[in-house]
Formats: C-alpha cells, sequence, structure tokens
C-alpha cells in the first residue's frame, strides 16, 4: 500500500508502503530518517506538542488529520497521501489539538 509523501519546503515527493511498518513509532523514524529531521513523540493528550514538524493524513473522505489520532489498522485503511508540515501549523487538527 504505497502513498505518496511531503513536505512543505522540500521540493520532492517520496513514495513509501505503509504495510512494511508495525506502527506510528516505525513509521515516525522512517520518515525522520527520510526527510533529516526530528518529528518527537505523539500523545494523544498533546499532539506532537514541542515538535517543530508535525506528520498529517489525508483519509478517504479528503479530510486532513494528525498521524496518531487513530489507531493504526484505521490509519492504514485511510490514509491516502502523508504530508509533513510545520508543528505551529498542526493546531486544529485532529485529536491534537
Amino acid at each position: 500500500m504505497y502513498v505518496k509523501v511531503s513536505m512543505d519546503g522540500a521540493p520532492y515527493l517520496r513514495k513509501i508502503d505503509l504495510t512494511v511498518y508495525k506502527g506510528y513509532p516505525e513509521l515516525l523514524r522512517a520518515l525522520e530518517n527520510m526527510f533529516k529531521l526530528t518529528i518527537g513523540e505523539y500523545s494523544e493528550r498533546e499532539g506532537y506538542k514541542g515538535s517543530e514538524y508535525a506528520p498529517t493524513y489525508e483519509d478517504k473522505d479528503g479530510d486532513w488529520m494528525l498521524a496518531g489520532d487513530v489507531p493504526w489498522e484505521m490509519f492504514l485503511s485511510s490514509c491516502k497521501k502523508l504530508r509533513i508540515i510545520k508543528g505551529s501549523e498542526a493546531i486544529g487538527l485532529g485529536c491534537g489539538a
């Protein structure tokens, strides 16, 4: 299950297979390595608070959500695209708001 990954300010897109990851921590480490950045840990209560970047995804309905707001299996079945945005822009997205 390949999805496109973009990062605000990066001049290129990547494609990754989400099924090779066992959960959000593995996916986040891969994104950090891919784009040479630090995302940090996700907390249901605070989202990616304190992180310079936040991974978001477009679901089946076209809504943008914070990656981590839904259980991993639900994320796998609904993710169409991934986008890494500045942490300050993530305010108001998903449950981490």
